[in-house]
């Protein structure tokens, strides 16, 4: 039971697939979930310490699904991380009530499910809580209204979190990715996406998924064990651009 264990959602593939195996190097057991059956399994395939789990989080009964297996598994849960979201963009105008309930069902419901469903485990062990936001959830953009607001939720729910359960030792954060380099991200941005945000990002560059999987174990670490109820963007300092046009740089 020294072993720590990381419930790690969204965890098939990109920023959640990279966590898992940071984790791992760093000696922890983890509870891999996502609702991608087959991908899943690819990802988990030749990982030692780990358990797939093929569930959806927007549902309240696969959710207590999700808790009960991975501590029927590995005892108790350290640290869950909130990882797995939908992105479906598109006008407001075009945002029927599908669309906007399809982004609000993964991406803060099931935040709040996970949370919920989880905390018993964690006040037994005084863990943590990594939350996923993004950077749109802090600044507005077009073709975002379901995207955004649901993000701009998360960052809500995370310190609503902390400053509940600060009182059982249960510690909550939010990463608010910038824009990272996925497979998924450079199928669909095309090479004009690519240079504006090059343009509109200090450091001139997207994200890694390993820069963000780092941000996220130190989170759920005892190396931020007085860190609680704070919003970390992981942006290359995308968020502190503001509306400052590229073109007036020296």
């Amino acid at each position: 039971m020294t072993k720590k264990i990381a419930l790690v959602t969204g965890a098939a593939r990109g920023i959640g697939l990279a966590t898992t195996k940071l984790f791992l190097e760093d000696g922890w057991s983890v509870a891999m979930v996502d609702w991608d059956h087959d991908e899943l399994q690819r990802a988990s395939d030749g990982l030692e310490h780990v358990i797939a789990i093929s569930k959806d989080v927007s549902k309240p009964e696969q959710v207590d699904a999700i808790i009960a297996e991975t501590l029927e598994q590995f005892g108790k849960i350290d640290a869950l991380v909130n990882n797995a979201g939908v992105a479906d963009f598109g006008p407001i105008e075009d945002t029927d009530f599908g669309r906007w309930r399809r982004v609000m069902e993964t991406n803060l419901d099931g935040v709040f499910l996970m949370t919920q469903a989880a905390i018993p485990a964690l006040k037994e062990t005084s863990g943590s809580i990594v939350n996923i936001a993004s950077i749109s959830g802090l600044r507005a953009s077009t073709l975002r209204v379901a995207y955004g607001t649901s993000k701009a939720a998360v960052i809500q729910l995370t310190k609503q979190q902390a400053a509940e359960l600060g009182e059982y030792g249960i510690r909550a954060n939010c990463i608010c990715p910038g824009p990272v380099r996925t497979k998924l991200a450079m199928a669909v941005h095309s090479q004009d996406i690519i240079d504006a945000y090059h343009d509109a990002i200090p450091l001139n560059r997207y994200g890694s998924e390993i820069e963000i999987a780092n941000a996220i174990h130190f989170l759920a670490s005892n190396k931020a064990s007085y860190v609680t109820g704070q919003v970390l963007a992981v942006d290359g300092g995308f968020d502190s651009t503001g509306v400052g046009l590229p073109a007036l740089r020296s």
